[in-house]
Formats: structure tokens, sequence, C-alpha cells
């Protein structure tokens, strides 16, 4: 697979035809230039998709392979991945870098409600307890070296 990439490119830069394709990208899973042009809202040129998709991928987000001199697209990294990487640069410009203060703002402005607030507690919970089990691992095995 070719991949020609910018680490970490900041999300926040995509521009709406960048997002849009993206989106088709990772509902479709793997793609060809011109299933993105016929899935897109409004017609665009083959070369206009094709020069998206390059510079989607030169930025990370997209890598390619070569089926009979036909590119496939696919997604090189998660749509939760660089969610968390958008989410994080709101946080750092808005929050001054505290997620407290993002989730907080976020239930003031009813963006969460109690049930999503019980699930993040669950998923934090869980978390909390794999992480503590990894050092507990790491640490006994530390002790037997």
């Amino acid at each position: 697979m070719g991949r020609n990439t910018q680490p970490a490119h900041d999300p926040a830069e995509l521009g709406e035809l960048e997002r849009g394709i993206l989106t088709i990208v990772w509902r479709l899973g793997a793609v060809t230039a011109e299933q993105v042009r016929e899935e897109l809202a409004r017609p665009l040129k083959d070369s206009t998709v094709r020069t998206v998709l390059r510079r989607l991928e030169e930025k990370g987000y997209l890598q390619h392979s070569v089926d009979n001199r036909t590119f496939l697209y696919r997604p090189a990294e998660s749509r939760q991945r660089v969610a968390g990487r958008a989410v994080k640069r709101i946080v750092d410009w808005f929050c001054e870098g505290s997620v407290e203060a993002l989730l907080v703002g976020m239930v003031d402005s009813k963006m969460l409600d109690r049930a999503e607030l019980q699930r993040l507690a669950i998923r934090i919970a869980a978390a909390q307890k794999a992480g503590a089990a990894e050092n507990g691992a790491a640490k006994r095995k530390e002790t037997q070296s």
C-alpha cells in the first residue's frame, strides 16, 4: 500500500469537500475515485476527486493499493481516532487542556444527557480497571527479572 503522509494532520484544517470524501471512505471502507464521485452530493470532475483523494492520503487520512491499475482508497485512521485529534484541538484551544471543562460545557449546553454520562462513567471505570491491571502485570514482570 502506498502512503506518503504528514504525521498527525490537524482535522480542523480539512475543507468541506475533504470531510465529505473522508466520510464516504469511512462509510464504504474501500473505494475507487469513481465510487467517491458517484457518492458525492454535487457533480465534480474525476480529476478533482482524484486530487482530493491524493491530498487526503498525503495528510495521512487515507492509504491506497492498486488493483489492475485502479487505485483503491481505504481509511488510514478510524473516524474515532481523527475525532479524538479534533477534540484534543478544541480542548487545547478553548478549555486550556482540560477535558473536564469540555465535558462540563457539553453537559451545560445539553449535548450530553444523563444516560450518556452514565455510559461514559462505565467506559472510564473500565479503562481505569484495565490500566491498573496492565500496571500490575508490568510491576510483577519487573520484580521477576
